[in-house]
């Protein structure tokens, strides 16, 4: 595994609080990617507030109804500057690892009827190509051994700890169902195994179809 390079920290002032960026290079692919932390998140003995965020162009950006990705990320924001410290890690890890072209032919295979898995394995991908151990290697390098993850994926908590971090806690990111991102939502439950509440996946149940 090769290590990651520290470019730069710089400040960022944002809508919910002053927060520091970090830039990590990932030597063996290119990517550069993202730590966004707040306070003294990485102190000796605290298992900080951590999300581990995979980019998302529409979502983040766009404010896109096909997925929660926007709603998660500031949740994640919102969630830190509350408790004054803490650390969101954004991974370039576009549309679940395939990047940003395929993830719009997959919108379009959606569109025609496809879930979100199905139109992944269409491309030629598997349903989730993304590596959560460079989140780990970003973890490491600040000096962080144990973590409270806010996710509803049990893969991210099984790299984690795979890599040595201890997830103390799991605080779950409750998604906003939409009509557009009902199906998307439920897809992740039944074939992705995301631990969403039992409130939120009546919700899915009862909403129009829709996929992201």
């Amino acid at each position: 595994m090769t290590e990651l390079k520290r470019l730069s920290t710089t400040r960022l002032p944002t809508l919910w609080g002053p927060f520091q960026l970090s830039l990590f290079l990932e030597p063996t692919t290119g990517k550069e990617h993202v730590l966004l932390w707040m306070g003294d998140w990485a102190a000796s003995g605290f298992a900080p507030l951590v999300r581990l965020h995979s980019e998302c162009l529409t979502g983040d950006v766009f404010s896109s109804l096909r997925c929660d990705c926007g709603q998660q990320l500031d949740d994640a924001m919102s969630a830190i500057a509350r408790e004054g410290r803490g650390a969101i890690l954004y991974l370039r890890q576009e549309g679940r690892g395939i990047g940003l072209a395929a993830k719009l032919k997959a919108y379009d295979l959606q569109d025609n009827g496809l879930d979100t898995v199905e139109a992944n394995l269409a491309l030629g991908f598997a349903a989730d190509e993304r590596d959560f151990s460079v989140a780990a290697q970003m973890l490491i390098a600040s000096g962080v051994s144990s973590v409270r993850l806010m996710t509803n994926n049990p893969a991210k908590i099984e790299a984690l700890e795979k890599a040595g971090i201890k997830v103390l806690e799991r605080i779950p990111v409750e998604p906003m169902i939409q009509t557009e991102n009902s199906r998307y939502i439920r897809t992740k439950m039944q074939k992705m195994r995301h631990l969403i509440s039992a409130e939120i996946a009546n919700s899915c149940d009862t909403s129009s179809i829709g996929e992201g």
